[in-house]
């Protein structure tokens, strides 16, 4: 999606559909099979609103473009918000609020132009003070945006997030009211795919300053994005209707956008098979592991291939696992393939890396299964440890029937080749979050799908032990050496080769232990049309149809 840097294929799945990716700085018209969105039926043939019944696994926990990092939050996001680039129908990153870029010839500086016809749902318009605002509220300490590392490529980013520096000395201003001009602190070749992210939304400035809970009620968000949130019944639906204000309604076809909480992915899977809601599996849900056979078998099943990882982190803060030999002997005796063939089903390739091979660092990965050098590992560990017997400790993982599948299988492998007792705990998605954001476990079950097309989006996160999503509070000197040092490096090949050095020497001290690369499995109506799951996952409503 970047010139002058080497990244994957542009991977959404249009329903199997796999397209190519784009640079252009003018605005791409949204195409399906053809040139045209699917026609929008006039108001004189409309007999009744057009309805998407969709579901999520949980409560969002917020609607603040800042503040989010679960993916059922980020779906609903989506809808209600919009930042200076999307996805079109062809999976090509498009201008979106913004209507044209530029950038310098080094990615240092990137200017955009927002959208005269842009406005947020109440009316008021968008402009570049909007985007300014949000950036520099997201960076400040105060507002403890877990994603604000993402903005630390801005110049003066990292130091104001950090108390080193001041919001004005951060490089994003407002040229005049509808440009917004960013300088960057090195070379950022995949800068503009990052506006993607919600964290460089633009946000309401009168409504986030109005309420510390205005992201929580549908009454008081103002968004941006092609929907409006009409309801929230906590813990039970929320309703999305067209925005009457959005620049680009006449390309949103749904009237409503019904959407189900259904922790329980066997009910969900029976609401859609019983014609209550149009989607089954990823990205609404997860689908039954009993029922992939029979869907496979009949032809009916889809796998949405986006770059992420499934892993096994360890708490390395404290015993046993701020050892790093038995961290390894936890990964060399997980049986990988036996999970993929058993439990997963859907033919996703082991991980042997954390970074996708998809991104093109060591495609072959860093180590292999090895049951005696685990054995060894373990002993040599424990041994350092001052450990005469192996302490019991626990797996968490999030609720869903493949993830207690997988921690079955996990404890049981762990068992046989370590001989070693692992209990599991299966929490509640909030509780699970919470655990996971405070490092209150001993290992738990992570999941990383890419927030850009680079693997410095799977790398970075470990630079600091206090980063976001540094969830084993692991650091190591050599390894932030090497990403600060890869932040610099205009050379894209001696770039990947720096970038190669950190991932070994990440895989070498395995604060998590990678176990597959991501594959979603999924079902639908087959009268959805045009609904986007977007390169990098997530859901995309904004040309679904659908016809009843």
């Amino acid at each position: 999606m970047k010139k002058g840097i080497a990244l994957a294929t542009c991977l959404t799945l249009l329903f199997g559909v796999i397209t190519g990716c784009s640079n252009s700085s003018t605005p791409s018209q949204p195409a399906g099979q053809t040139s045209q969105p699917s026609a929008t039926p006039t108001e004189a043939t409309k007999t009744e609103p057009m309805v998407l019944r969709w579901s999520i696994n949980s409560e969002p926990p917020s609607m603040d473009p800042g503040i989010a990092v679960d993916a059922d939050s980020f779906d609903m996001i989506y809808a209600a918000f919009e930042g200076l680039t999307s996805y079109d129908l062809n999976g090509q990153l498009t201008n979106a609020t913004a209507e044209s870029f530029t950038n310098t010839p080094d990615y240092m500086n990137y200017t955009f132009k927002i959208r005269k016809d842009a406005k947020w749902s109440n009316g008021d318009p968008v402009t570049a003070h909007d985007f300014v605002y949000a950036i520099k509220r997201n960076l400040d300490p105060k507002t403890a945006s877990e994603y604000a590392y993402q903005l630390y490529y801005i110049k003066g980013g990292e130091e104001y997030n950090t108390g080193k520096g001041k919001a004005d000395d951060v490089g994003v201003k407002a040229i005049d009211d509808y440009t917004v001009e960013f300088n960057l602190k090195s070379p950022t070749p995949f800068f503009r795919e990052l506006t993607f992210f919600p964290t460089l939304f633009p946000l309401h400035q009168k409504t986030v300053e109005s309420s510390p809970n205005w992201a929580a009620e549908a009454k008081t968000i103002v968004g941006n994005g092609p929907f409006i949130m009409d309801t929230w019944e906590h813990k039970s639906k929320i309703v999305f209707t067209k925005n009457p204000n959005y620049w680009d309604k006449s390309n949103v076809k749904l009237d409503r956008l019904e959407i189900s909480m259904i922790e329980d992915n066997n009910t969900a899977f029976s609401m859609f098979e019983n014609g209550d809601i149009d989607w089954g599996g990823y990205p609404a849900s997860t689908l039954p592991t009993d029922a992939i056979p029979s869907l496979k078998d009949a032809g009916k099943l889809m796998v949405a291939d986006n770059p992420g990882t499934q892993s096994v982190v360890f708490n390395t803060t404290k015993p046993p696992f701020n050892n790093k030999k038995i961290r390894q002997a936890f990964a060399y005796a997980i049986n990988r393939q036996e999970i993929i063939d058993n439990i997963l089903q859907t033919g996703v390739p082991a991980a042997y890396g954390w970074v996708p091979t998809s991104m093109g660092l060591k495609p072959d990965g860093y180590f292999k299964e090895d049951n005696e050098k685990a054995k060894q590992l373990l002993a040599e560990g424990m041994k350092e440890l001052g450990l005469t017997a192996f302490p019991t400790v626990t797996y968490t993982y999030d609720t869903t029937d493949t993830n207690k599948k997988v921690a079955e299988a996990l404890q049981d492998q762990w068992k046989k080749v370590l001989g070693v007792n692992v209990k599991l705990y299966n929490a509640e998605l909030k509780v699970y979050r919470d655990m996971r954001s405070q490092a209150n476990f001993d290992l738990i079950r992570f999941q990383w799908g890419a927030d850009f097309n680079d693997p410095i989006n799977f790398l970075e996160m470990f630079r600091d032990k206090t980063g976001g999503n540094n969830h084993p509070d692991w650091e190591n000197a050599k390894f932030k050496e090497l990403i600060d040092k890869s932040y610099n490096e205009p050379d894209l090949d001696k770039r990947k080769r720096i970038l190669l050095d950190a991932e070994t020497i990440l895989m070498d001290e395995m604060p998590l232990a990678p176990l597959n690369f991501r594959g979603s499995p999924y079902v639908k109506n087959d009268k959805v049309k045009d609904f986007i799951i977007f390169p990098l996952g997530g859901a995309y409503f904004k040309y679904t149809s659908v016809t009843r």
